[in-house]
């Protein structure tokens, strides 16, 4: 269940209403840091602006073979300069959100690939948030799966969410997901 804290001199916990536990994610938690005089409507609005964006990131890059990707649609969920990389074997990989979309469009589209989201943590400073997203991706033919997490960091700007960077690691035996972070069975 989603639990909102309001972290300002003392902590008080905010039951969302049903709606936002229907649109939550599997395993969510949520912190939202405000300032005394805000109220927890405040904390709502961020999480529904935060869940909408990630929602849509994963919505954009999954399809079946032969879909065509809205990538005009994803470049609107990214702040500018915004990056996407991933931590390997190798170290760090990745760049820019073109550089993404013209190393995957063609393989996404070809083969197919879903991404979809078991778990995430969410905590919020005025317009910074940070989101754990843990993930199951594959392609359609299954020469790919993977699982991991993706840590969006996003921006509020002039009243959006957008995400500034996506960095992300895959799932190993040494480093299994966080436990808060996979549906409980």
């Amino acid at each position: 269940m989603i639990t909102l804290l309001l972290l300002a001199g003392a902590v008080a916990a905010v039951q969302p209403t049903k709606a936002d536990v229907a649109a939550a994610a599997p395993a969510t938690s949520w912190k939202c840091a405000r300032t005394p005089q805000d109220a927890p409507e405040k904390c709502i609005e961020d999480f529904e602006g935060i869940d909408a964006t990630i929602h849509e990131v994963y919505e954009v890059i999954s399809g079946p073979p032969g879909q065509k990707r809205d990538f005009d649609k994803m470049r609107s969920l990214f702040a500018p300069g915004a990056t996407l990389k991933a931590i390997g074997p190798k170290g760090l990989r990745g760049g820019s959100l073109e550089d993404y979309i013209s190393r995957n469009k063609d393989v996404l589209e070809r083969d197919g690939f879903t991404e979809r989201e078991l778990g995430r943590r969410v905590e919020v400073w005025g317009g910074l948030a940070t989101a754990w997203s843990s993930y199951d991706g594959r392609t359609a033919n299954g020469s790919f799966h993977e699982r991991g997490i993706n840590s969006f960091q996003l921006v509020k700007i002039d009243g959006k969410w957008l995400v500034a960077s996506i960095l992300w690691q895959e799932e190993t035996p040494e480093n299994p997901l966080p436990l808060d972070l996979v549906p409980k069975k």
